[in-house]
């Protein structure tokens, strides 16, 4: 039987990681988001205004292929970030910020709104919760050179839209992660209380572990 698990939540909240361990313990397909694949990501983090719009409608046509990948597949398949969060949370930020103008949000939302009625939405959206401190703790740590300088009042405002929207998310199941202190992969306890979260709701699809 087909299912989707969707790893949701803000840049630096865990969300590859995550695609990892299900692919390592369930053996389900992992979709990692093609970030490097953006031609205006780098010119976009250096001036978010004028590559702000085509940032934004490459990842939703590159997302909306994703997700038409993932409807053709059978079994389990986990994804990295949804096309919910490239409209829902970034793109809104920025037309919110006023680096998208009126113009091009009619545009890009017309685009979107389309793409909805033309993709499955996942069975289940994990979202994963964290502080701006860990947040900001975390995307030091991996050291992403284009991630560096961006803004705090632009994460926070990321942080605020994933908020209010997972918390009006009815397209499926949801299961709220809070990971500033979870380390499901060294600590065994933490690890079987993740997987029986998710195996709760999903336990005939998620199949057997991988010992």
């Amino acid at each position: 039987m087909k299912k989707t698990i969707a790893i949701a939540g803000n840049m630096g909240s865990g969300k590859s990681t995550l695609v990892e361990f299900l692919h390592r313990t369930y053996n389900v397909s992992p979709f990692y988001e093609p970030n490097d694949e953006n031609p205006y990501l780098a010119d976009f983090y250096k001036d978010m205004k004028r590559w702000a719009f085509q940032s934004q409608l490459y990842f939703l046509s590159n997302k909306f292929r994703l997700h038409q990948e993932l409807d053709r597949q059978s079994g389990v398949v986990a994804l990295d970030r949804t096309i919910f969060e490239d409209a829902e949370i970034f793109a809104t930020a920025l037309h919110q910020m006023r680096k998208i103008s009126k113009r091009d949000w009619d545009t890009y939302q017309g685009f979107y709104n389309a793409i909805l009625d033309a993709i499955r939405p996942p069975d289940l959206m994990i979202y994963l919760r964290c502080s701006m401190r860990t947040l900001r703790h975390r995307i030091n740590i991996r050291g992403r050179k284009m991630e560096q300088d961006i803004p705090l009042a632009y994460l926070k405002r990321l942080d605020q839209n994933y908020e209010s929207w997972i918390a009006s998310y009815t397209m499926g199941e949801v299961l709220v992660l809070e990971t500033d202190e979870l380390d499901y992969i060294h600590d065994l306890v933490h690890r079987l209380d993740v997987m029986e979260r998710i195996e709760a709701v999903l336990p005939k699809e998620i199949g057997r572990p991988n010992c």
